[in-house]
């Protein structure tokens, strides 16, 4: 098969789809590995080191048009829509609950859309989220503490305080990848940092993963409410797989919280977690609503993106050598997981939380899939 992987052209987002060594690994299986010239750049890996693991090196047209499976990280922009076509099988991040007019132009083009965050196997486990949501967690406490500065229109204080000040408290709202890995560098950082989730047993986890020095309760509305009141640092790890996110701050509740405190939305991709919640970039990350700053950056990963794209194709390459040895029908009957990550196919949303979140029809995966030209 030829496999295409083009440069991201998403504001500040410098991962690429492919690293050299799964490059490799695709040839050696017999594939055509196109790359666009300077698509591995911002992940510190160039052409020539392309070409050594046996790729091509195209232009950003050729690898468009040539390619029959096209690697990308982040979602098509509005620049590359007449660029998809309906021979195609675009493996990517999407996150379309929060954006109908990419949805309606994934519809229209007859591309197939293949969804890393939505590849979900038996146990609901997300193998393609998951690295890029450690890696997000993480960041949310490191820029948090960073935004409590007061140079950045922070509180001005310091996440671990000093002997005799109290530290930071941090209240890091869902407990799953995210959660649990923006709570262990926030105690690892000394703050003070409690956890709500839903899940009693997922309490019972992070208590013993986390060696009990974290306060854990169950999120509620009420309990989120309280919790904010003096918070200085509030991370939203909230997920619906392939769902908007649900709005557990609302604009009511912004006033109530301290003057310079610091809410990190990592749900911001689906929509994000806070009524006040939009999209930023890395060149302009915060913005100020009733005096709490908010961090609200689509693609965080892409702030660190040497670890973020080889941690990427460690999870994704077995999904792509599927592809790309049986072809996308006979892959998805081959292994469920893949099958959960189909959200659009053949002019369809195939994606039932897409369908329902722009009230557009779904059409059940296994009804359109002997259909598709795939």
């Amino acid at each position: 098969m030829k496999v295409g992987v083009v440069r991201e052209i998403k504001s500040d987002e410098h991962r690429v789809a492919l690293t050299p060594a799964g490059a490799r690994e695709l040839v050696r299986r017999g594939h055509d590995v196109m790359v666009e010239a300077g698509a591995g750049l911002g992940s510190a890996f160039t052409d020539a080191a392309y070409e050594a693991a046996g790729a091509r090196i195209a232009s950003i047209d050729d690898t468009w048009a040539e390619a029959e499976l096209l690697l990308k990280v982040k979602e098509p922009v509005a620049a590359e829509y007449p660029r998809l076509r309906e021979d195609l099988v675009l493996f990517t991040y999407l996150h379309l609950a929060a954006d109908e007019p990419l949805t309606r132009a994934l519809v229209d083009s007859g591309v197939a859309a293949v969804a890393y965050e939505t590849v979900e196997t038996e146990e609901r486990q997300l193998p393609l989220l998951a690295p890029m949501s450690e890696v997000a967690g993480r960041l949310a406490t490191q820029m948090g503490a960073w935004a409590l500065e007061k140079s950045q229109g922070g509180r001005g204080i310091l996440l671990g305080g000093v002997p005799g000040v109290p530290p930071a408290k941090v209240l890091v709202i869902g407990g799953g990848i995210v959660g649990y890995n923006a709570a262990l560098i926030a105690v690892g950082m000394q703050a003070d940092v409690w956890v709500l989730d839903r899940s009693v047993a997922r309490m019972r986890d992070l208590e013993m993963m986390l060696d009990g020095r974290i306060t854990l309760a169950m999120s509620n509305e009420l309990q989120i409410q309280e919790s904010i009141l003096d918070a200085d640092l509030v991370i939203g790890a909230v997920l619906i797989p392939g769902a908007l996110a649900p709005k557990l701050i609302t604009r009511e509740m912004l006033p109530t919280m301290k003057p310079g405190s610091v809410l990190v939305d990592v749900a911001i991709d689906q929509g994000g977690c806070a009524e006040t919640s939009r999209p930023t970039t890395h060149s302009d990350p915060t913005y100020v609503v009733d005096d709490v700053v908010h961090y609200c950056v689509a693609n965080m990963p892409g702030a660190v993106p040497i670890s973020s794209t080889k941690a990427l194709t460690n999870v994704t390459l077995p999904y792509v050598e599927a592809i790309a040895k049986h072809g996308l029908a006979a892959a998805v009957a081959r292994e469920a997981a893949l099958a959960r990550g189909v959200n659009v196919l053949g002019g369809k949303v195939t994606y039932q939380a897409v369908a329902e979140a722009h009230g557009m029809e779904y059409a059940p995966l296994e009804d359109v899939l002997p259909l598709a030209p795939v």
